[in-house]
């Protein structure tokens, strides 16, 4: 199922989508966060000092970033200004951090902006950036972002095939819907009243659109995103879409049309619509193989291979 817009005939203001990114979630720490952990501060900055050249390898973020850096020069005569901006906020102090930023500038990522944070917890800088998400591998940092009503979501350490780093320009974004996209009132029903009584619920509202989730704005960005890729079109019939939207989600028919009407009645666009039931997401991500994938529950997502997921603790469920 697919959800279209209609054509414009001129580009709208566009507000840039900010993502704030910790090094864990860019980049793989492993060896340096084993060194942290066993041998103290001292030893892991001595060890970031003696290795500040030698190149950080991706970490489960870096598809994801990389391509959406892309955007910048896909849409460079639309918006001169840039479309995106990728902030770095690390628990590094800028000394130690020096390794990352070494690391950045040799992957070429246009990343200029970062915060420092020296040990602290980096979340609460989330609305001074005005960063749409903030991804990190740190679960705390994580949860006491989405506690604040800050959109976060935990990088699952998942190994991940270095092909999906490829050249090609797409840039493939899956969402679960509820818990996400929306917030969780569907999901607690469903578990406070069982099945039958969810359907029924759920059926009897299917015309009343949820309330937004904690990844909502994120999705409307890049929903204008998509929008200035309809312009393109207009302009260039030969031009390829460099982004793909995707929602794979649980509800099956009929509790499947709440969810489409909330969307449409937020505007958000899907290109690939997944209404799963009791088929395993593992089966469907593996196949789409997306950038990125995010969702409120993590049995969804563990053991999904070569998929950057996304853990978001948001609602009841992850109290």
């Amino acid at each position: 199922m697919a959800i279209y817009i209609n054509h414009m005939k001129k580009a709208p203001e566009f507000n840039k989508l900010v993502i704030a990114i910790a090094s864990s979630a860019l980049f793989d720490l492993n060896d340096s966060d084993r060194v942290f952990r066993e041998k103290g501060a001292a030893a892991y900055r001595k060890f970031q000092n003696r290795h500040v050249d030698k190149v950080l390898g991706e970490g489960i973020a870096f598809p994801f970033i990389k391509r959406l850096l892309r955007l910048n020069n896909v849409f460079k005569n639309e918006v001169p200004g840039g479309v995106v901006e990728v902030v770095l906020l690390s628990k590094n102090s800028h000394e130690t951090g020096l390794r990352v930023f070494k690391s950045i500038q040799h992957y070429k990522l246009d990343i200029k902006k970062a915060g420092f944070f020296s040990g602290e917890s980096p979340h609460k800088y989330i609305k001074a950036f005005d960063a749409s998400l903030f991804l990190s591998a740190n679960y705390n940092d994580v949860k006491a972002a989405i506690d604040e009503g800050y959109p976060a979501g935990m990088v699952l350490k998942d190994e991940i095939d270095k092909t999906i780093s490829g050249e090609d320009k797409e840039l493939r974004i899956a969402f679960d819907f509820d818990g996400i996209l929306a917030d969780d009132w569907s999901e607690n029903v469903y578990r406070k009243q069982g099945l039958k009584k969810y359907k029924k619920i759920e059926v009897k509202k299917s015309n009343l659109p949820l309330n937004p989730g904690p990844l909502h704005d994120f999705a409307k960005k890049i929903v204008e995103l998509r929008r200035l890729e309809s312009l393109k079109l207009e302009k260039n019939r030969r031009y390829k879409r460099a982004i793909k939207i995707m929602l794979i989600t649980a509800r099956s028919a009929p509790v499947h049309e709440r969810a489409v009407h909330t969307l449409e009645s937020w505007g958000i666009d899907i290109d690939q619509s997944f209404f799963l039931g009791t088929t395993k997401k593992k089966n469907i991500l593996e196949t789409l193989n997306p950038h990125i994938y995010f969702d409120d529950q993590k049995k969804n997502i563990d053991g999904v291979i070569n998929v950057p997921s996304v853990f978001v603790p948001f609602g009841d469920m992850n109290k």
